[in-house]
C-alpha cells in the first residue's frame, strides 16, 4: 500500500506488544498504530479519523487493525473493543436476499486476480443500511507459492451511510415527478389543438384558427422554458456551469426585463429602477445575468404584491485576495414578505411558498420550484452571493451581489 493509514481510534499492537497511548477528541485514552520508522514522504500519512467515510482496514487473517472515528458512528461500535476481533464477526454484512456476504464473497479464498468490489448496499446484523466497497491489498509475489498466488495482505472496507443516497434517489423522483407533471399539460394542449387543426381545419375561422395556434405556441415555449431549466440545473450539480464574460451594463439590462414584462401585459406602474452613483465597470455573463433578473422579477410579480422595484448599487465582496469592487442588486415587493425560519429554503429544488400577495397559488403560471435553485448557482457561478431578507417597506427583498470581473476573467 503506498499510502500509510494510521487510525488515532484504534488499538493495533506496537512492536513489543506495547501499545502507544494517545488521548482521542472525545478525552479517551487508546493506541495508535505504529507510525513508520525514518523519512516518510509528505502527504503519504493519512490519519483514518480524518478521513469522511467510514475505513476498516483489517490484516491477512481477518484481523481488524484500522477502525475509524466514522466507521464507529456508521456501526455504533467502540474502536478500542472491535480492534484486533475477527471482521467478519464485527461485520456481519448481509445482502438484500439476507445471503452472508463473507460467505459468497471469500475475499481471502477468491480469485487471486480480484482487486476491488465495488460499492453497493448491505446490512448489518441490527438491519442498518450501509453503503460498503471493498479494495484488496495483496502480496506482490509469494516464494515457493503457485504460479498467480498473491494472498490478501491487508482488505480495506469503506463504508457510507445510505441516507444520503436515499435523500440523491428522492430528490431524482421528485425531479421525474416535477417533469412529467409539468409537460402533461402542454403536451396535451398541443396535441389536442394541432389534431383538431389538421382533422376539422375548414370548420374554423380564422380567428379561432388565430387563437389555437397562439395557444400551441406558448405551451411550446413552455415545454422550452423547462427543458432549459433542467439543463441549467444539471449544469449546476454537476459544475459545468460556464461563465463567458462581457462588458455588461446591469441597469440597462434591468430596464430590458422591465420592457419585457410590460410588453407581455404587465402595468408599466408595477416596476421602478433606482440606480446609484458609482457603479463599477462590469464584467459579466450577459445571457445568465438576464436569467437572473428575469426569474427574480418573474417571482416578485407572481408570488409578491405591490411595486416591484430593482435597485442597483455598488458594493464591496470578500474575496481569496481581499474586498473587490462588486455590484448589488435588490429585488423587492411589497407583498406579505418570506418568514425568516422559510428563507434558507426557498433556494432549494422544487421549493413552492405560500404566495405572498394574496390568494393566488404558487404554480399560477406554470412554476415548477426551479427558478431560485437556478438563481442561486448562477450567481455563485459569477463568484457571487445571493440572500433573502426582508424588504425596507415591507415584502421581500431578493439581493445578489457579483463582483464587477475583468476582462480576462
Amino acid at each position: 500500500m503506498d499510502e500509510l493509514i494510521s487510525s488515532r481510534a484504534s488499538s493495533a499492537p506496537q512492536p513489543g506488544g506495547t501499545p502507544a497511548n494517545r488521548v482521542t477528541a472525545s478525552g479517551q485514552v487508546s493506541g495508535v498504530s505504529p507510525l513508520p520508522e525514518g523519512p516518510v514522504p509528505i502527504g503519504s500519512l493519512v490519519f483514518a479519523d480524518e478521513l469522511p467515510d467510514g475505513v476498516v482496514v483489517a490484516d491477512e487473517v481477518g484481523r481488524i487493525v484500522v477502525f475509524n472515528r466514522v466507521a464507529a458512528r456508521l456501526t455504533g461500535l467502540d474502536p478500542a473493543e472491535v480492534t484486533g476481533k475477527f471482521v467478519f464477526d464485527v461485520l456481519p454484512l448481509r445482502d438484500s436476499e439476507g445471503r452472508d456476504w463473507w460467505v459468497y464473497a471469500d475475499p481471502y479464498h477468491g480469485l487471486p486476480t480480484r482487486t476491488r468490489h465495488p460499492e453497493r448496499s448491505l446490512y448489518l446484523a441490527d438491519g442498518t443500511e450501509i453503503l460498503v466497497s471493498i479494495g484488496y491489498v495483496r502480496e506482490d509475489r509469494v516464494k515457493g507459492g503457485a504460479r498467480g498466488s498473491r494472498p490478501v495482505k491487508k482488505l480495506v472496507i469503506s463504508l457510507r451511510g445510505a441516507k444520503q443516497r436515499e435523500r440523491l434517489e428522492r430528490s431524482r423522483a421528485e425531479l421525474v415527478s416535477t417533469v412529467a407533471h409539468e409537460l402533461r399539460s402542454p403536451l396535451t394542449s398541443v396535441k389536442g389543438f394541432t389534431a383538431t387543426l389538421l382533422n376539422k381545419w375548414s370548420r374554423f375561422t380564422d380567428d379561432q384558427k388565430r387563437v389555437m395556434l397562439e395557444t400551441v405556441n406558448a405551451d411550446a415555449d413552455r415545454v422550452t422554458r423547462l427543458i432549459t431549466e433542467l439543463l441549467d440545473v444539471s449544469r449546476i450539480e454537476s459544475g459545468r456551469m460556464e461563465v463567458h464574460r462581457q462588458l455588461v451594463d446591469v441597469p440597462d439590462r434591468a430596464r430590458k426585463i422591465i420592457a419585457g414584462r410590460v410588453a407581455a401585459g404587465d402595468a408599466e406602474d408595477r416596476f421602478r429602477l433606482d440606480v446609484l452613483d458609482g457603479l463599477p465597470e462590469t464584467w459579466l455573463d450577459a445571457d445568465k445575468i438576464d436569467q437572473i433578473l428575469g426569474n427574480l422579477v418573474e417571482n416578485a410579480v407572481r408570488h409578491g404584491a405591490g411595486i416591484v422595484t430593482i435597485v442597483v448599487e455598488p458594493a464591496r465582496l470578500e474575496g481569496e485576495d481581499g474586498n473587490s469592487d462588486a455590484v448589488a442588486v435588490s429585488v423587492r415587493d411589497q407583498g406579505e414578505g418570506i418568514s425568516p425560519d422559510v428563507a434558507p429554503r426557498v433556494f432549494r429544488q422544487f421549493w413552492r411558498g405560500k404566495p405572498r400577495g394574496g390568494s393566488r397559488t404558487s404554480r399560477h403560471g406554470g412554476g415548477t420550484g426551479l427558478g431560485l435553485y437556478i438563481v442561486k448557482g448562477l450567481v455563485e457561478a459569477h463568484g457571487g452571493t445571493i440572500c433573502v431578507r426582508r424588504a425596507p417597506g415591507g415584502g421581500a427583498e431578493f439581493r445578489f451581489t457579483v463582483p464587477a470581473g475583468t476582462a480576462a476573467a
